[in-house]
């Protein structure tokens, strides 16, 4: 096990102390347009046809595409937030299987091809919330991770998915570090993974994932800390009990299992009432589970959230 200690975070990821240091960061973000074509995306230019979904857009400006391609959480490739993207060409996205196992009546490896045809492809527009205090409206493409489930049976023991990624630190360069204790871990409840708002995702801006981003297969859970939505998945496993995941075991005063967006209970470095968009200067109220409590709320009736947090 690797010694657990939470990686530094830069105070000026979180809030920046002075005009002068924010307008360098977005400045340079509005820059790195002109370094894409050094770090290409996985399998550029590779278009998805999905149908738009109405009910999942947001009336948000969305996120500029190379802000959201440049600007990443990826320890794999590094821990400050440009290495994903120089560094995750490494990563070979094809061959590329899932295996789905654990307590479900129909375990299966799943080749990405056939994944990617499992369900009709959707375009929804969700934010993307960062346990530090950023965040991001972007077009995911992909469709809820409940059509895979019901297709592997879920057997009456299965409580918990435990989601696990690539380990491989010739190709992840990251994981060659001590920083946490790979391979990368996260888990939802059932019902949670079932919801019709999580979803298994394939590509953004209509185009596949970009290696930085999670290619070529990763969750997303819109009401949660993007930490939540892992990336480059290669194990789903449905679970009796709640798994330890990787952020828990790193720094369990810090980051618990449900990790719902909740603006009333600070990081215990940082508060999180207050967020801040990628591409704009002023911060705007942290909406409780990122704006999704009409849909998802009602998943937590009669916990207290401040203990699961």
């Amino acid at each position: 096990m690797a010694n657990h200690r939470v990686p530094p975070i830069r105070s000026s990821e979180i809030t920046p102390p002075e005009w002068f240091h924010q307008r360098r960061r977005f400045l340079r973000l509005a820059g790195v347009a002109g370094l894409a074509a050094a770090w290409p995306p996985a399998r550029a230019g590779e278009k998805l046809t999905a149908a738009q979904q109405a009910a999942y857009t947001l009336p948000d400006e969305w996120t500029p595409r190379d802000s959201v391609t440049q600007y990443n959480n990826f320890y794999e490739f590094g821990t400050d937030k440009e290495s994903p993207a120089r560094n995750a060409g490494s990563l070979k996205t094809r061959p590329w299987t899932v295996a789905v196992e654990g307590e479900v009546r129909r375990p299966r490896r799943f080749d990405l091809d056939e994944l990617l045809k499992l369900a009709p492809l959707e375009e929804r527009v969700y934010r993307l919330r960062c346990v530090e205090a950023w965040s991001m409206v972007i077009p995911w493409v992909g469709y809820p991770l409940a059509e895979l489930i019901k297709r592997v049976e879920p057997t009456g023991n299965a409580k918990f998915v435990e989601f696990l990624t690539l380990h491989d630190p010739a190709q992840m360069p990251g994981q060659q570090s001590g920083v946490l204790d790979w391979p990368y871990r996260e888990g939802l409840r059932l019902d949670e993974a079932a919801h019709p708002l999580t979803l298994l995702t394939f590509g953004l801006y209509g185009e596949l994932l970009p290696n930085q981003n999670g290619a070529p297969v990763r969750i997303v859970v819109p009401w949660k800390y993007g930490f939540k939505s892992a990336k480059s998945l290669v194990t789903i496993r449905f679970v009796e009990t709640a798994p330890v995941t990787t952020w828990m075991d790193a720094g369990p005063r810090e980051y618990g299992f449900y990790a719902n967006v909740n603006p009333a209970v600070d990081h215990p470095r940082w508060s999180q009432a207050k967020e801040r968009r990628i591409g704009e200067f002023f911060k705007r109220p942290t909406l409780p589970f990122n704006g999704y409590a009409d849909q998802v709320a009602g998943l937590y009736a009669g916990m207290d959230l401040e203990r699961n947090f």
